[in-house]
């Protein structure tokens, strides 16, 4: 996360939930790395599932202090639509 976006927390949570456009929520964890804030523990789960490759864009919009709404865009610039589909539970976040 920059670092002028991670100033308008008081303080940065440990945890966010990504709930990506039909609903389904998962839950990362964050770290310090070099400075900054990085998604860490179940962002590759995250990342595979929803095949997310290089040349494709993510975006990330903050809904509430720990949740954010990611839209993935293919490398045409088209929106990816990813259905809930079996994933680790252990990073699915609980409704």
């Amino acid at each position: 996360m920059p670092l002028d976006f991670t100033k308008h927390f008081v303080a940065v949570p440990t945890e966010f939930k990504l709930r990506n456009n039909t609903g389904c929520s998962w839950k990362v964890t964050v770290k310090l790395m070099n400075g900054r804030v990085t998604l860490d523990q179940g962002w590759a789960t995250y990342a595979a599932v929803h095949q997310i490759k290089i040349g494709y864009m993510v975006t990330f919009k903050l809904l509430t202090p720990d949740t954010f709404k990611v839209i993935i865009f293919d490398d045409d610039g088209v929106e990816v639509v990813n259905k809930c589909g079996k994933h680790d539970e252990a990073f699915a976040a609980k409704k």
